[in-house]
Formats: C-alpha cells, structure tokens, sequence
C-alpha cells in the first residue's frame, strides 16, 4: 500500500497509510450517505488494541446506531475528539476532518489485504 492511498473493508470503513507509518481510519462517502445526519460517535481509546474487522467505534444517527470495524490490527495512537462535540463533520468531511482515529498497525498484511477503491465502489453497486 502506498502512502496517503485510501482503502476500504466492505463494510465501509477507510484506512490512509500516513507518512510516519500510522494509518488513519474512518468511514466511507457512502456509509455516510446511508446512515443519515450523524450525532453521536464513540471512539476508541488511546493504547487500545484494535483487531482488524473487529468493533472499533460506534456511530449513531438520526436512522440507527452502527458498529464501526477496524480496517487494521494495532494499537490506537490517536482519537480525532472533534468528533465527540461535532459529529457531524463526518457527514461533511468523511476523508478529510471526519477521521475517526490513528492505528500503529501490527503487521502491513492487513493493508493489503483491503479493497482498492475501484473494488470498494463495486461493492457498494452490488
């Protein structure tokens, strides 16, 4: 994976490789799209472990409340805490301001293992 390339889990979480070897985790155009105007979320803790296709954070909406997986194993180094008085910048900024948190990730494998945005955009047609 290359860095500052996005790739996603079919569930709709994206992960970018930064830089310094973080990878910087949030959700998807689309599953903003489909959640509706969102409200509240609960992130992970700094220091927690996270395991890849795992629940991560939680995510509510004015339609429903959905579990958000990690795209990748590792330990959390960064909680964006924007999010937890303005939830709503993920609806207007899902790649950009509305990431949710930073992982150190255990092993590069799991990125690779994760959809291009190619793949991801077909999954979402399915």
């Amino acid at each position: 994976m290359e860095n500052n390339e996005i790739k996603f889990l079919a569930s709709h979480e994206w992960a970018r490789l930064e830089d310094n070897g973080w990878v910087t985790v949030g959700i998807s155009e689309h599953a903003q799209d489909q959640l509706g105007d969102i409200v509240f979320i609960e992130l992970p803790e700094v220091g927690q472990e996270l395991i890849q296709s795992k629940e991560a954070a939680i995510v509510e909406s004015v339609k429903a409340a959905s579990e958000i997986f990690s795209p990748v194993s590792g330990e959390v180094t960064e909680v964006n805490l924007e999010l937890i008085d303005n939830p709503e910048m993920v609806n207007s900024s899902p790649f950009k301001n509305g990431w949710f948190y930073k992982i150190k990730p255990s092993t590069e494998s799991d990125l690779n293992a994760l959809l291009s945005e190619e793949e991801y955009k077909k999954s979402c047609e399915n």
